[in-house]
């Protein structure tokens, strides 16, 4: 069978770079002893044949692309029903595993990696930990501390449930296509948050919030969601706030509002 051809809708580049594969499958540090791992868009399976190669944990892989389900189930066998043929982001990762815990892995689609940060959110308790590669600039956004100008909502939600370590860059040369910028690899572990120490949904509103205005001090970019009370972290602007002062903060507008 012929080698799959990328599919610019899919936004796929696939990884040729073996010694960066066997680098981002090294990342995985099995946290919290899952013994189960979801790779997602494998494509041609750089990733997949060192996955496979570690008995420590079972390989499951979902790809969207009919061509690619092809190829994967002509060169590795071995996955048998393995493959989930679908879309990861319609995906119930609850009945996935039957509420066991697992990991993901992958060379994230470009155009749809915020949305998949937001789904593994929806399943923090089951997802102990991500490693994947995706473009630098949205990878050095979710590792980013406050204070950045890159930090922003995902680096907030993200961090609030995982800790999040910026790995490696892996340039243009490494795929095929080359993509127009470079690609960066972090790897995300559970924290200990089972809760937050606030009403986790007005936290949601008043983080969007203040990132929507982001120029603006959260005096002004909070006052759309009626804000109606003084704090010294009102003069500050969103990006300045970690995820604590986020938590203080909508605990204030809980109490005050």
């Amino acid at each position: 069978m012929q080698k799959v051809r990328p599919k610019k809708h899919l936004g796929q580049h696939f990884l040729r770079d073996l010694d960066a594969a066997q680098q981002i499958v090294n990342l995985q540090s099995l946290h919290r002893g899952y013994n189960k791992v979801l790779e997602i868009g494998p494509g041609m399976g750089v990733l997949t044949q060192y996955l496979l190669q570690n008995t420590d944990y079972q390989t499951f892989v979902v790809e969207i692309d009919r061509e690619s389900v092809a190829y994967l189930k002509e060169h590795f066998p071995i996955l048998e029903d393995r493959i989930f043929s679908q879309d990861f982001l319609q995906m119930n990762l609850t009945e996935l595993f039957g509420n066991e815990p697992f990991g993901i892995i992958g060379n994230l689609p470009y155009n749809i990696s915020s949305q998949i940060f937001f789904k593994v959110l929806e399943y923090k308790d089951l997802v102990m930990e991500i490693v994947c590669m995706l473009q630098k600039e949205v990878a050095q956004r979710i590792a980013s501390p406050p204070g950045k100008k890159d930090y922003g909502i995902l680096s907030v939600f993200l961090q609030a449930y995982y800790d999040i370590e910026y790995s490696f860059t892996v340039y243009p040369d490494a795929f095929i296509p080359p993509p127009k910028v470079d690609s960066g690899v972090i790897r995300l572990k559970r924290n200990n948050v089972e809760k937050l120490d606030c009403n986790e949904k007005k936290f949601v509103q008043v983080v969007k919030a203040g990132f929507n205005q982001r120029r603006k001090t959260l005096r002004n970019a909070l006052k759309p969601i009626g804000l109606n009370f003084e704090h010294e972290l009102l003069s500050k602007r969103a990006e300045q706030l970690g995820v604590a002062e986020f938590v203080l903060l909508t605990n204030l507008f809980e109490e005050k509002t």
